[in-house]
């Protein structure tokens, strides 16, 4: 990632790329690179510019965001996504995280926490509250765990299951670090050997898996 955080802004309204625009820009470790007006223009955008957070609305004429979303996490080197949205229980804004997006921000957040959102999930970190994080959970589209999904849970050591645990009940490294008497190096260690174990790239889909299997 370059000194500066690059941003790509993906939504169907020009008003709201120009309020976000306007509010990111005052950020000076912040860089608007790009906007787009659907998925695919977002596409192109990626294609011809590095990119590290994008900003991706969901509903969208051409290529609505959870097409795009999935499109983009299936290449090998990809920038992390917040979805925008109103969020009222809507089940692309789910199967978006579900996938591998980074978070979600309400279109109506405060621009500092906007500012603070891209922040983090730069850093590597996502942008779900623990309540938030178990009502995404509970409307996940799911058919339940395959035995290979049972069994990768099931070949945690009991020290990755704690930090798996504390993924799904929204807690944050600095957290789980607190909470399991670790450093915040070692909880990202651990996680690492969770993410590979249950074949999964982001926290969403550990505490899905672990909201599943019945233990959170």
């Amino acid at each position: 990632m370059s000194e500066r955080i690059r941003v790509l802004l993906v939504d169907d309204d020009p008003l709201v790329r120009t309020g976000l625009a306007m509010v990111l820009g005052g950020a000076p470790d912040l860089e608007v690179v790009g906007e787009a007006g659907d998925g695919s223009e977002a596409l192109r955008c990626l294609d011809a510019t590095p990119v590290d957070v994008v900003l991706m609305d969901i509903r969208m004429p051409v290529m609505d965001g959870l097409t795009a979303t999935e499109r983009i996490l299936q290449r090998p080197s990809t920038p992390h996504i917040i979805v925008l949205t109103t969020f009222d229980t809507d089940d692309h804004v789910v199967r978006a995280l579900a996938a591998g997006a980074s978070g979600f921000l309400l279109k109506d957040t405060p621009p500092p926490r906007i500012v603070d959102a891209v922040r983090t999930v730069a850093a590597g970190d996502p942008i779900l509250s623990p309540s938030v994080t178990g009502q995404l959970i509970r409307h996940v589209a799911s058919n339940g765990t395959t035995a290979a999904e049972r069994a990768a849970v099931e070949a945690l050591t009991e020290r990755e299951r704690e930090v798996a645990l504390a993924v799904a009940r929204g807690a944050s490294n600095a957290d789980i670090a607190k909470e399991l008497f670790m450093s915040v190096a070692t909880v990202k260690v651990h996680l690492g050997h969770v993410f590979a174990k249950l074949g999964v790239s982001n926290r969403v889909q550990v505490a899905i898996r672990m909201h599943d299997a019945g233990l959170s």
